[in-house]
């Protein structure tokens, strides 16, 4: 739906709610337009992953490629951003490189698939297009990089600046990059340096640094041995900064959608 569809909707005064979900920009524009009425949004993101060299790597490995790759990464928590710990990088990607190498692209309703194509054809042409432009600026393709209209190949970039549109735009496609870093906190700092903050995933053994992490990161959640492509239905799911406000969830969508109201009795 276009947002002019959309417009009476969002404006009329007898609706007291909106709530969306979908892309940033069309989120925040609802929201100029929606007056006085309460708002709640669950927009975008371009997820990290930190590894930190204590974190069991297989198991590590194995989960950033459901989360990467599972329905040709058009999650908004989908893995976009992977931040390994220079000491285990080689180890991790031995194991993380053939497993996405063997990602079958095909039909969905092959049972063999395991990803298909992208919803619109201008998807493609956008991944083709920073694809190019990260290659021009220094970044390089390990696997994939291949657009064939809606078909993007699974992709891992590595050396991708922080500035290019593949790191700091929401990806919603089979394209992940990693990279190094040395002290842990610049793995929160580089996961932190970005518009959108509603999921991370954290894979290490130390309990301090999991609760440092969750501390400092500015995210919505924080998954610890998982993906942040991993959520449950009770919990309280939503973001922050460009990924919206309010949060999904049983018990706390529905605080969002009602209003207390308080009744103080007196009686003499």
């Amino acid at each position: 739906m276009l947002l002019e569809d959309a417009a009476p909707l969002v404006e009329d005064a007898r609706f007291k709610l909106l709530t969306f979900i979908g892309s940033s920009a069309v989120g925040w524009a609802m929201k100029q337009r929606a007056g006085h009425k309460l708002v709640t949004l669950e927009l975008g993101g371009n997820a990290g992953v930190i590894v930190h060299s204590d974190a069991d790597l297989a198991d590590a490995a194995e989960r950033c490629v459901a989360g990467g790759f599972a329905y040709a990464g058009q999650s908004c928590i989908s893995v976009q951003r992977i931040f390994v710990q220079e000491q285990v990088y080689d180890a991790f990607m031995k194991l993380f490189t053939p497993q996405v190498e063997a990602l079958n692209v095909a039909h969905p309703l092959d049972e063999a698939a395991d990803l298909s194509s992208l919803i619109r054809e201008s998807d493609g042409q956008r991944m083709r297009e920073w694809l190019e432009e990260a290659c021009t600026a220094g970044a390089q393709i390990l696997v994939g990089g291949v657009v064939d209209q809606r078909v993007v190949e699974p992709t891992i970039v590595v050396n991708a600046g922080p500035e290019l549109r593949i790191n700091c735009q929401e990806m919603f496609a089979p394209v992940v990059m990693v990279e190094t870093y040395t002290d842990f906190n610049d793995a929160l700092r580089m996961v932190n340096n970005s518009d959108y903050g509603l999921q991370v995933g954290l894979f290490t053994r130390d309990v301090q640094l999991i609760f440092y992490a969750y501390e400092t990161l500015d995210v919505g959640g924080v998954m610890v041995n998982e993906v942040p492509t991993w959520r449950s239905d009770p919990m309280p799911y939503g973001g922050v900064k460009q990924s919206g406000f309010g949060r999904e969830g049983l018990k706390y969508a529905i605080e969002d959608m009602t209003a207390p109201k308080v009744l103080v009795l007196k009686l003499s």
